[in-house]
């Protein structure tokens, strides 16, 4: 196992994986505040990767047409529609509690007073403008250039429930089993830190599919090979941007070094908390949680279990060196005693 050395606290993969003057770790960050389910990352990654059709079928009457990540959906456009009843009680913008809950601006944005929702989309990766902006903005949240959901009146803004958008991916861990179980080597990480399927040496075990703790990894049917986001290793490697984060037309995927986009997301977080949107929280970034961090992470509106998430993951082949540990110990003693039996036996 490449880093059964390290399976807890803070780790950079690329370097631990042997690679010398490994370039900074790059990831996704996905702020879901912003999120309007267009889909364009799915057309994108599909168009890029040669990835096959799916989703052509409603499921039943909602929107989320692909339902989960799959081997033929790298990237899933989620689609949580939030009944007021089950969803949380949003308070009154901050510094206006007896005014509406929204700032001015969204409330302008949403009377089509103002169109400035604080998106350009097309940046480079790492532009400090676009850190800047991001950090400040955009108002709106879960719905396309309105109001954020259930926080209107009207019909330009229904309290009866509210929408929550996420597009999903793999999460590239820091510490990924994935890695651990795939007996040809198919899997691997790259130099950037992320995890790639090589698909013309995978068997189809199917081992990375069960030690995924995302549920991310699946089989192709018809073909039996594991796929899925290899975070476009081939547009990395030309200093691109992946496709799904370039096509995204509010900046909701963000692409750069990981670290960076950690310190973005952090002031995004407090951004929205200052604007009286208390429940957004960040998913994945925590280097020092189950799966060392995750090298694509969110900020999310709810708990995670509402966007289809573990709350707790952990590297499910944690325990694998002290289980080989008991099991040599075990087979030494049964050895052990099948010789001094079989000694004993002799005249």
């Amino acid at each position: 196992m490449p880093h059964a050395n390290a399976l807890y606290g803070p780790l950079d993969p690329a370097p631990d994986a042997g690679y010398v003057d490994a370039p900074p770790r790059m990831g996704f960050f996905t702020d879901t505040s912003v999120c309007i389910g267009c889909k364009a990352c799915e057309v994108a990654c599909k168009e890029w990767n040669l990835v096959p059709e799916s989703g052509l079928d409603l499921l039943g009457m909602s929107y989320d047409n692909t339902g989960a990540l799959t081997a033929n959906s790298w990237r899933h456009v989620a689609f949580v529609e939030q009944p007021r009843s089950t969803g949380q009680e949003i308070p009154a913008f901050e510094g206006q509690p007896d005014g509406p809950s929204v700032s001015p601006a969204t409330a302008a944005v949403g009377a089509r007073t103002s169109s400035d929702t604080g998106t350009d989309p097309g940046l480079p990766p790492g532009s400090p403008a676009a850190a800047t902006r991001m950090s400040a903005g955009p108002e709106f949240l879960g719905m396309p250039g309105a109001q954020p959901p259930g926080r209107g009146s009207g019909a330009q803004g229904r309290t009866d429930f509210r929408w929550l958008m996420m597009s999903d991916v793999c999460k590239h861990c820091t510490h990924a089993a994935c890695l651990d179980v795939c007996p040809t080597g198919s899997l691997f990480r790259t130099e950037f830190g992320t995890v790639v399927v090589q698909e013309d040496i995978c068997n189809g075990c199917g081992y990375c599919i069960s030690a995924c703790p995302y549920g991310v990894i699946d089989q192709r049917k018809g073909d039996g090979r594991a796929w899925k986001c290899t975070l476009c290793y081939d547009r990395l490697g030309a200093g691109m941007t992946p496709a799904c984060a370039q096509a995204c037309p509010t900046e909701s995927i963000q692409y750069g070094p990981l670290e960076e986009l950690r310190e973005r997301a952090a002031a995004r977080v407090e951004t929205l908390h200052e604007r009286g949107v208390p429940e957004a929280r960040l998913y994945g970034e925590d280097p020092n949680d189950g799966v060392g961090g995750d090298a694509a992470f969110f900020l999310l509106l709810d708990e995670p279990e509402v966007y289809g998430l573990p709350p707790d993951p952990i590297v499910t082949t944690r325990d694998l060196p002290a289980m080989w540990k008991r099991a040599g110990l075990a087979a030494m003693t049964m050895a052990a005693v099948t010789v001094v039996a079989f000694l004993g036996r002799r005249p």
